[in-house]
């Protein structure tokens, strides 16, 4: 299969979905493995290092990632353990062209499952691990300027705005 035709549309930031809770995979198909290979695929085309599958309009706790020749594949992730501080800026395909500094562990240790459904424990420390977390947010609908002060949520709001034509 060509990858170009595995390209997903991914919403941006007023999208309603953005900010709605995943619902658990269930199951672990072919179809389930023909999305993970659709998200990994929109995610390079899009020159990011993850994605989650809200941010393509389906709401289930599926996210990928690949930084440093690593692949992680989220499945039903939950943070068992969190260590250490960060801070350093964040981006979102979701916001193309915004970035913003957020704080978040510098080490992270995931329960997730893999594409059989088999339980797997993930340890990600600096980069890996904010983006992992990030990931892991847009599966409960938060996103990370809800980690920013109300005036700087309103500047991104205000300059989303100008380029989506005022559509809020």
């Amino acid at each position: 299969m060509n990858e170009n035709e595995n390209i997903l549309e991914i919403l941006h930031y007023p999208n309603a979905i953005l900010l709605k809770k995943s619902e658990p995979v269930e199951k672990f198909d072919d179809e389930l493995k023909k999305l993970i290979k659709s998200l990994f695929a929109t995610m390079h085309a899009s020159n990011g290092v993850g994605l989650a599958a809200p941010q393509v309009g389906i709401l289930k706790k599926l996210a990928v990632i690949e930084y440093e020749d690593k692949k992680i594949v989220l499945i039903n992730p939950k943070v068992i353990e969190k260590k250490g501080i960060q801070d350093d800026e964040e981006g979102c395909l979701s916001f193309p062209g915004i970035y913003a500094h957020v704080n978040r562990p510098q080490w992270v240790k995931i329960e997730t499952l893999d594409e059989q459904g088999n339980k797997q424990i993930i340890e990600a420390e600096g980069y890996t691990a904010r983006a992992v977390l990030h990931e892991m947010d847009h599966l409960e609908g938060k996103l990370f300027i809800d980690y920013l002060s109300n005036l700087k949520k309103n500047a991104i709001r205000k300059k989303v705005s100008k380029h989506t034509g005022g559509h809020f």
